[in-house]
């Protein structure tokens, strides 16, 4: 058996795929929402879309009662 040495290139998504992903609202008044929210922003301008979509994913538990 042959094994790779390299990896696979990463796959690329969709341009709207992201913005899907992360599109979200914060209840107003929470402040667990409203930290989310900051921290969705900071990932995002870091180009880390897989902890931005975490953040993004507590910001929408709100209406599940999540949080």
């Amino acid at each position: 058996m042959r094994h790779k040495t390299t990896q696979e290139p990463p796959v690329v998504l969709p341009v709207g795929f992201n913005a899907w992903l992360l599109e979200c609202e914060p209840v107003p008044g929470c402040a667990t929402c409203q930290t989310e929210q900051r921290c969705l922003t900071i990932a995002k301008e870091a180009g880390d879309i897989d902890q931005a979509a975490k953040h993004a994913a507590k910001v929408r538990e709100h209406a599940a009662g999540g949080h």
